[in-house]
């Protein structure tokens, strides 16, 4: 079984077309691959925490994650985005099962280094591939919402890219960035121009001179630390383009793909 670990950001969901799933669900009854997605809900989890009150802080650009927002969190990405998510792959003909990182510790975290400023996040230190494998057995698509959850019972709250990033690692998976752009792209002679193909050092450069900044930077360094972890492919894909994810499967020059420089042709 070949495995792609698709994720999806929150803040590019309400802009997927029917085709994206469509898409999904045509890789899954290929009987080739077998995709697994994992989800984010940013301004779901943001909507939900002003309209309940709940006040938050932030530190970097990251959101302070308390108890009290971790249940709003939970809420967000294992409730509404995630039986969404399951919806719209049904709408597909899909069959489709949603679970979360907490449930049967199938992310099993651990605070992250900055725990002491930002409280309950946390980074992935195991996954239970057997839980994946038996929702696949049972001929379903996983929808993994990226909560974690320690020996302790602790939940924690996980930046999605790098969830799907560790969860792409213990299956060999491919691993394929959902954006609503075409990829990472710089200006030429004032034209946009998306770079097919980037290796590690462009990557650090380019997030140097603050052409990769944002959000990017997770989705990328993410990627490295896959390719690192032998990953065979980090790609990010244009959600939003009909048939983006198939041609990226079928390996056409679609969005960027993201190699270790080891791997860059010699020229």
């Amino acid at each position: 079984m070949k495995y792609v670990v698709i994720k999806c950001g929150g803040s590019v969901f309400d802009a997927l077309p029917p085709s994206f799933y469509k898409n999904i669900v045509e890789l899954h009854q290929s009987g080739e691959w077998q995709p697994v997605i994992v989800h984010g809900g940013g301004p779901l989890i943001s909507s939900l925490l002003d309209r309940l009150g709940v006040e938050t802080t932030f530190v970097n650009g990251l959101r302070v994650t308390t108890n009290e927002v971790l249940d709003v969190v939970e809420m967000a990405l294992s409730g509404l985005m995630n039986k969404q998510i399951i919806r719209k792959l049904m709408e597909a003909d899909g069959n489709a099962y949603g679970v979360s990182g907490v449930d049967g510790s199938l992310l099993r975290a651990v605070p992250t280094e900055e725990a002491d400023s930002l409280g309950f996040v946390g980074e992935v230190d195991k996954v239970n591939t057997e839980i994946i494998e038996q929702i696949v057995k049972q001929g379903f698509i996983p929808v993994i919402s990226p909560l974690g959850i320690d020996q302790y019972g602790q939940r924690f709250n996980i930046n999605a890219d790098m969830a799907a990033s560790s969860i792409a690692q213990s299956l060999a998976a491919k691993l394929c960035f959902i954006s609503d752009i075409p990829g990472i792209y710089v200006d030429e002679d004032g034209k946009k121009v998306t770079l097919h193909q980037v290796g590690s050092k462009k990557i650090e450069q380019l997030i140097e001179d603050k052409v990769i900044q944002g959000g990017m930077i997770p989705k990328v360094r993410s990627a490295l630390s896959a390719l690192a972890q032998d990953v065979p492919e980090v790609s990010i894909v244009n959600g939003l383009a009909v048939n983006s994810l198939i041609d990226f499967m079928n390996g056409n020059q679609i969005g960027t793909r993201i190699i270790l420089d080891k791997e860059m042709p010699h020229v």
